[in-house]
């Protein structure tokens, strides 16, 4: 019996563990808002990057400003390897100091960076103090942009070098220094690209300047005015040109410009019509675009696409749909170009509205993939916009919940597209009043307005403004992978049902077909409930996603 005692004991010690050690130190650091990272607050990134074409490396410096929360020493600056710092200065209380390259030591990922003139912490005060950092190395090359992040060095058709990166989830860390985490944005930031001088450099927001340095490459400055996650920062380096045009959107004149490949520039014209039409739809729906002052670009990019703020990255091929296929399998998606649509999309879930936690990501890819059905919508009617919704269901997997742990840099399932879009959509079901619904989006955007934010942030909001307690339908479709499941049976007239496969105290209304043919709600628990009706079969509204069980 002690042995097998001492067995179990060995194998509960063993997975347990085996768990534990799922997630390292390092995803630690790069997940949480650590010791290093906690007492400062970042206010502006001011980035300068030299591309070598020659052997695909870069350098530069970053000179970072920050704000001190709590009093600390001790600075966590994220850049992966093999990226390197070469030296660092630092101006903190009006002291500029060269720091000993014993000041800065390094952990797999994160550099630690003491400040030495220092006879105590760096007092908490609203005084701004700068961090630069210099560095330069290869950055990791993308397998396949964007999902496995990293830089991409192509070439066009015509052979020219055609360069951009795209790092969400891995973090930008895997080419420039920063803190490389979601819930600190820095207010405003600039980027100075320095290139060879007959290729085009973009980036974020609006150009400032062009400076030849007479040594073949040029200069260009762009900057943000609005707050930034890291990894929108982005550059693209190409033989690009430019067109572009005025949308009269809610917030006054919004400039939307195109910058595309010389070989693109009929195929864009054409197909980049959808981006007013995108932009119409969205500010219904959504609210006014977030960001005016920095403008709207769409930019040819070597890969499929990314959310990229101010600067979405376009790759679909000039094809309507996803890359000319239609996800939801009804044909409404051939519709619409999707990258247009999803992406910019993004402006307002991901961009406006930032989750804090890579775990939280759902708020970013369910509203926005909902969005989609918001865009079908509003040009082709409830109709297809509910079969399309309904139509990407075939993609939910429902092997994994949607939030995975907090804190450890870890990213949520693909069903955080396709799942949380329909638990969106089955929320709107119960709220029952489109006005009330539209005004929650608007809300959001309106009261997260360039926020980063926790799932519960978000959760609390809808069912505040819809005065419908949806806890346990959050818990339900984002913590669990059960589906809710209405088991019923019918019997003399008699309509017996309660919900199965759910999380403890979960009670939502649901509606259903009554004999007549029309819709009418009923409100089932855990609890077998009765009700006369005299029907030969149960069906339910398919816009709520839930499945059905009949039992005797």
């Amino acid at each position: 019996m002690k042995k097998i005692v001492a067995f179990f004991c060995f194998i509960f010690i063993f997975y347990t563990s085996s768990f534990a050690q799922h997630f390292t130190h390092a995803d630690t650091l790069r997940g949480s808002n650590g010791a290093g990272r906690a007492w400062w607050n970042a206010t502006k990134y001011d980035l300068h990057v030299t591309f070598n074409l020659q052997d695909s490396t870069i350098s530069g410096y970053n000179i970072i400003s920050f704000k001190v929360l709590k009093p600390d020493s001790i600075m966590q600056i994220d850049l992966q390897e093999p990226m390197m710092i070469d030296s660092v200065k630092s101006f903190i209380t009006s002291n500029m100091v060269q720091l000993a390259s014993n000041n800065f030591r390094r952990e797999g990922n994160v550099y630690f960076i003491n400040f030495p003139n220092l006879k105590k912490n760096i007092p908490a005060s609203q005084n701004v103090n700068s961090i630069t950092i210099y560095y330069h190395g290869k950055p990791r090359i993308a397998k396949k942009a964007p999902w496995d992040g990293g830089f991409v060095w192509a070439r066009d058709k015509q052979h020219n070098p055609w360069i951009s990166v795209a790092c969400q989830g891995l973090g930008a860390s895997v080419w420039y220094p920063c803190k490389d985490y979601q819930g600190d944005e820095p207010d405003s930031a600039e980027m100075h690209i320095t290139a060879p001088s007959d290729l085009i450099a973009i980036s974020n927001g609006r150009m400032r300047s062009k400076v030849d340095n007479n040594d073949g490459t040029t200069t260009t400055t762009w900057a943000v005015v609005n707050p930034i996650n890291n990894y929108d920062f982005v550059f693209y380096i190409g033989k690009y040109t430019h067109f572009g045009e005025i949308y009269k959107g809610e917030k006054g004149n919004l400039t939307l410009d195109y910058w595309v490949l010389d070989s693109n520039l009929t195929k864009a014209k054409k197909q980049f019509k959808e981006v007013p039409r995108m932009m119409k739809a969205f500010e219904y729906w959504l609210g006014p675009y977030p960001f005016y002052k920095d403008g709207y670009k769409l930019v040819d990019a070597p890969y499929l696409g990314m959310e990229h703020q101010s600067a979405v990255a376009y790759g679909n091929h000039y094809l309507n749909g996803y890359l000319g296929r239609d996800l939801s399998g009804t044909g409404v998606g051939l519709k619409w170009d999707f990258i247009i649509v999803h992406e910019s999309g993004h402006e307002w879930f991901g961009n406006n509205i930032t989750s804090k936690d890579l775990a939280d990501m759902w708020i970013h890819e369910g509203f926005t993939n909902y969005s989609e059905t918001l865009f079908i919508q509003y040009y082709f009617g409830k109709k297809e916009a509910d079969e399309y919704l309904i139509g990407l269901r075939k993609n939910i997997e429902n092997k994994e919940p949607i939030i995975p742990p907090y804190g450890v840099n870890a990213e949520g399932p693909a069903d955080m597209y396709y799942k949380t879009a329909n638990m969106i959509h089955t929320i709107r079901q119960v709220i029952n009043n489109d006005t009330v619904f539209r005004n929650i989006l608007r809300g959001l955007n309106k009261t997260f307005y360039h926020q980063t934010v926790t799932s519960k942030q978000i959760e609390d909001y809808i069912s505040k403004k819809s005065r419908i307690d949806f806890s346990k339908v959050f818990e339900q479709y984002l913590t669990t992978t059960k589906i809710p499941t209405l088991e019923y049976s019918l019997k003399d007239g008699i309509l017996s049902y309660r919900w199965t496969n759910v999380v403890a105290g979960f009670k939502m209304p649901v509606k259903i077909y009554n004999a007549k043919g029309n819709l009418q709600f009923i409100y089932p628990t855990e609890k077998m409930q009765h009700l006369k009706m005299n029907i030969s079969e149960l069906k339910v509204d398919e816009n709520f996603y839930v499945f059905t069980k009949q039992v005797e």
